[in-house]
């Protein structure tokens, strides 16, 4: 694959993604920017209805499929759906996340916090980002070309900021960050440094994209707070982190692989 020239759009005409977790805030918003860069894309998520519903929002270049990432049958599964659909994937954005099926206790206090609880979320946000990048790796190897991103949080960079949560509401209680969630963010951004430098030579790049926090709901109170904390003074817009997606995902960024890109209005600058 030729380099990128300099100053080229950040294209992905005739290449395939495939997204995990593709139905949610920052999915939707990924595969509509990965169409309007001419891929065309596997809405994957554990929800299929809302995969197939998100991919028929997007149009024709956009396909959904129903995938538990957590389960390797189900991941493999997925995968091989993807690859009978569209022949071929280009490019991985392993973003699938969860805050478990019980909200209240994925933000239940560290001290009672269960280990249940932290299986569970681990079991998404890092085994399944191992499974998805095996599984779709394995076909980027026949390739011998690939990109991955990974979506990490800027709470697997830095520790949270307590006093941000003080009022704050978010589906109905109280909030904060779990421990579970630093950490298993944390692994992405180790996960991905390690791939990077395992595929580098197998023409696969891997890179993490690191959303700083997202307007999705919260209340007044914690979005104030928030954006008194980012030197920017402001929230992100879901759609802000679709440019620098589509840099990892393309030629755009040709000599860039284990590199973690904060987009956070410069909250880890502080």
């Amino acid at each position: 694959m030729t380099s990128n020239p300099l100053g080229a759009p950040a294209r992905l005409d005739g290449q395939v993604a495939l997204v995990t977790g593709g139905a949610g805030i920052l999915g939707r918003v990924f595969c509509r920017a990965l169409v309007e860069a001419g891929a065309q894309v596997a809405v994957v998520d554990l929800l299929e209805d809302a995969a197939i519903e998100a991919a028929a929002e997007i149009g024709e270049a956009a396909a959904g499929f129903g995938c538990d990432v957590s389960d390797p049958a189900s991941v493999q599964a997925a995968v091989d759906a993807v690859m009978a659909r569209f022949g071929r994937i280009d490019v991985l954005v392993n973003n699938a996340a969860t805050k478990t099926s019980d909200v209240r206790a994925f933000f239940e206090p560290f001290e009672t916090y269960s280990l249940d609880t932290w299986r569970e979320v681990m079991g998404v946000n890092i085994d399944g980002m191992f499974l998805m990048a095996q599984a779709v790796g394995r076909e980027m190897l026949k390739a011998g070309s690939g990109r991955i991103v990974q979506t990490a949080s800027i709470y697997g960079l830095v520790g949270p900021d307590d006093r941000i949560y003080e009022g704050s509401d978010y589906l109905g209680g109280a909030i904060n960050t779990p421990a579970v969630y630093s950490a298993s963010k944390a692994a992405v951004v180790g996960l991905t440094k390690w791939l990077a430098t395992h595929w580098a030579s197998k023409g696969i790049r891997v890179n993490c994209l690191v959303p700083g926090g997202v307007g999705s709901g919260q209340n007044g109170a914690f979005s104030e707070k928030y954006s008194a904390r980012t030197p920017m003074g402001r929230m992100a817009r879901a759609e802000e982190m679709a440019p620098p997606l589509l840099f990892l995902a393309s030629e755009a960024s040709s000599y860039v692989t284990g590199q973690v890109l904060a987009v956070d209005g410069g909250w880890t600058a502080w």
